[in-house]
């Protein structure tokens, strides 16, 4: 496994299938045995929470920050191999947050985690930009339109300046008989194309069923993209049938108390997350 383990996935413009990329990535990661946490440091405009379907009385990351509770009462196991802390939507408990406290929420996660991703939100805040400087590597995402580009840069400027790093670029949204070369995109930017990820109909299926692509439809070209991902990052070979691990959990997993968030239960917080960015 790579020495990097936190990831900051970020996209500077929203609506580019970001939270989309996060899910997927971190679940097709869960479906090869690593342990997963996703955490939205999206602290002003929270997209997890509906995937996990809180109720008005849960526990968030806003809590936490707030020194009212510890990681793992906001920590909600969503599978096998793979747990989310969410951000609240309360506007009074957002300004009561000390966003400082990632620092030492990102440090617990990673004793307990082989991979923590952050969601990143978009947009430049204070909130936004040290998510970028305490993670080992950042993941941008963006479309090959000029305006998700020109944002995407804008994040590797902030990145540099928080003392991060990028690891390479995510190109959702693509086109076999489009006019850019991805290649080029990327070598604009000066960084290395990770994946391409195919404008895919079962991209939005999935979103309003509620389920990561890469359970909904492991067969589907935009799937076989996340999972080439997977293993883009960490270097591992992730399962392409989207079934369970049969060798059961793994050590040092979460305390069996962790809340559990029933795959009967989960809404599309993927596609509130995606329709909140656009």
């Amino acid at each position: 496994m790579s020495e990097q383990t936190v990831y900051a996935i970020a996209s500077g413009k929203g609506g580019v299938g970001k939270t989309t990329a996060t899910v997927n990535l971190g679940t097709a990661l869960a479906q090869a045995g690593e342990r997963v946490a996703i955490v939205d440091v999206d602290l002003g405009m929270a997209n997890l929470a509906g995937f996990i379907s809180l109720n008005a009385d849960s526990i968030t990351l806003h809590d936490v920050l707030a020194g009212n509770a510890s990681i793992h009462e906001a920590t909600y196991r969503i599978a096998d191999d793979i747990v989310a802390v969410p951000s609240g939507t309360d506007l009074d408990e957002y300004a009561a947050t000390s966003p400082e406290g990632l620092r030492d929420v990102v440090e617990t996660l990673r004793e307990q985690f082989d991979y923590v991703l952050l969601d990143v939100g978009a947009g430049v805040s204070h909130e936004t930009v040290l998510p970028l400087g305490l993670a080992d590597a950042v993941v941008l995402v963006s479309t090959p339109e000029p305006a998700a580009v020109h944002d995407a840069k804008k994040t590797l400027e902030l990145t540099d300046r928080a003392g991060g790093r990028v690891e390479g670029l995510v190109i959702n949204r693509t086109r076999p008989a489009g006019d850019v070369s991805y290649d080029e995109i990327a070598s604009r930017l000066d960084v290395s194309l990770l994946a391409t990820v195919p404008d895919d109909p079962t991209v939005r299926e999935s979103v309003y069923a509620g389920t990561p692509l890469v359970v909904h439809d492991p067969e589907s070209p935009a799937a076989a993209s996340y999972r080439r991902l997977a293993v883009e990052i960490a270097g591992i070979e992730a399962p392409d049938d989207g079934s369970d691990d049969d060798e059961g959990p793994l050590e040092e997993k979460p305390d069996d108390d962790t809340a559990v968030a029933s795959h009967d239960d989960v809404s599309s917080a993927i596609t509130e997350a995606e329709s909140n960015a656009n």
